[in-house]
């Protein structure tokens, strides 16, 4: 019987969980969490604060799940340090889990910069967690001011969250565009307008360099009023139980295609690592939902004993604000394939006879068909690329590729 240990409760954990329980159905689990709550959907948390869903319908998986997996899940508790000599993990608590194989999934933690006077402000907060979400919907109210500084993936979404909530918002950032690290300018105006029309004000090429209580003194000179500040300016992930250990480190934890880390035994998979990109070929920390719960799926089939790679993973964004959806994956490069109209774009990166890159507005029904052509390096030659571009649909691949890629479908 082996003892795992899986720190971090997110969703790769659940993937590990599940991976592990694939193969050995009897030996000990055990997660630790420093949050208090059993896994939830974090991109949640802005529908959350729009009323959308809530805390009973944010669960990942239902509580039963761990009871029905035999897992013992300890929850608000932190790994403060690892010892790969004794195979041992100490909490916070002073309580000591011995391992057979341990996970890393501690996710990543908000950065925040030294800005001059933060410390003046009362109400800032971050928006990473259930925890953080609760602590800053109690701090609003109708009548509420709120500067977010960050227009990337985080402080949009916080922003689409307050939107009806609060009397003024206003988002600023250092770069040109919203969604800098994803979309390029055409792009990133069509969400901005999507943004704007729904009441949020944006002051890009600009962002908060010092604060007084209550006001906050921007780059260009301007001063912007506020009570309630956010701030998701971006994330780091979080190495450094890994790093105290020797494990190999570079913006993440660094894991092979099996998500090993370079100390025998111990895997990270999630935010905190950093892994095979297919699309690029390069190691990348590739923080989407559906990369992490594949990552903690590989390592639990592997830390069970049984050998599996991970090999190709890739590069994707799916996002939305205010019923305007935005998807990408890949990377964007070789010939470029375009449709436009007012409301949406469609770009497709075609090389060496491979789809290596989308780019979707608007209209993102069945993307999933341009995502498995680029995850499976698909030869075009192979289909019927003509009607894919114009209207992904199974009926352009032929019917022998259907049979061997789709399972029998035909």
């Amino acid at each position: 019987m082996k003892k795992y240990v899986i720190i971090g409760n997110g969703i790769a954990s659940i993937g590990c969980i599940d991976g592990i329980r694939s193969v050995d159905k009897d030996s000990e689990i055990t997660v630790v969490s420093k949050e208090n709550y059993n896994t939830y959907g974090r991109p949640l948390i802005s529908y959350y604060l729009q009323g959308r869903t809530d805390t009973e319908r944010m669960k990942y998986r239902p509580d039963s799940y761990y009871t029905e997996n035999r897992v013992s899940v300890i929850l608000g508790k932190s790994a403060v340090k690892i010892d790969k000599a004794s195979r041992s993990v100490l909490l916070d608590d002073g309580t000591l889990l011995e391992y057979d194989a341990l996970c890393i999934a501690t996710g990543s933690s908000p950065f925040v910069p030294k800005f001059e006077g933060l410390e003046n402000v009362e109400k800032k907060f971050s928006f990473m967690t259930l925890d953080d979400t609760l602590a800053l919907e109690s701090a609003i109210s109708e009548n509420s001011s709120v500067l977010i500084v960050g227009a990337g993936l985080i402080g949009l979404k916080c922003a689409e969250g307050l939107s009806k909530r609060v009397t003024a918002l206003t988002v600023c950032d250092l770069a040109p565009r919203v969604l800098s690290s994803i979309l390029d300018d055409e792009c990133a105006s069509l969400m901005q307008k999507r943004l704007e029309d729904n009441g949020i004000k944006f002051m890009l090429s600009d962002t908060a360099v010092s604060f007084e209580k209550g006001l906050a003194h921007m780059k260009s000179g301007k001063d912007v009023s506020f009570d309630v500040l956010v701030l998701a300016v971006g994330v780091r992930p979080n190495t450094v139980l890994a790093s105290n250990i020797g494990a190999l480190t570079d913006r993440g934890i660094l894991i092979d295609n099996n998500m090993r880390t370079s100390v025998q035994d111990i895997y990270a998979v999630g935010d905190c690592s950093q892994g095979y990109d297919f699309s690029s070929g390069e190691k990348k920390v590739l923080a989407i939902l559906p990369n992490a719960y594949m990552q903690g799926e590989c390592a639990g089939v592997n830390m069970a004993g049984i050998e599996r790679s991970f090999d190709n993973a890739v590069a994707m964004n799916s996002i939305g604000f205010f019923g305007l959806h935005a998807m990408s994956c890949g990377v964007y490069d070789g010939e470029m394939y375009e449709e436009k109209s007012e409301t949406g774009i469609k770009r497709l990166f075609i090389k060496n006879g491979y789809l290596c890159g989308f780019m979707l507005i608007g209209n993102t029904d069945r993307a999933g068909i341009y995502t498995s052509l680029v995850r499976n390096k698909t030869l075009l030659s192979e289909l019927d690329f003509e009607l894919i571009k114009k209207n992904p649909s199974l009926a352009a691949f032929c019917a022998d590729f259907r049979r061997k890629s789709l399972g029998g479908v035909v």
